[in-house]
């Protein structure tokens, strides 16, 4: 659970940082959805490979039909919530770049 604060605050700081440092280099759209997208397929593969080495322990192990799945359907949880977590960091950025461009309009920039 504190890892996931840690790296969610972190995600959120740098985002803001990142959006200070795009006024001064010109700000894209376009590039900060790509290195969003970009850092989401690398968190999903790392998930993915975590994953598949959790299941290839189990084959050096003894363990029980029961425990098998649990830990099955906690590998499904952790799934959901990297889906909903990215869904959301997508539309904050939507939202973030709305909130920019409307603001660029109302005051001419």
């Amino acid at each position: 659970m504190r890892t996931i604060l840690v790296v969610l605050f972190a995600a959120v700081s740098l985002t803001f940082f990142h959006t200070g440092v795009a006024w001064a280099q010109g700000y894209s759209p376009k590039q900060e959805v790509k290195l969003l997208k970009a850092r989401q397929k690398a968190e999903r593969k790392a998930l993915k490979l975590k994953q598949k080495y959790t299941k290839q322990s189990w084959k050096n192990q003894n363990v029980s039909k029961a425990v098998r799945t649990q830990m099955k359907h906690q590998m499904q949880r952790e799934e959901r919530e990297l889906r909903e977590k990215q869904k959301d960091e997508r539309q904050d950025l939507k939202d973030q770049q709305r909130m920019l461009k409307e603001h660029q309009r109302s005051y001419g920039l």
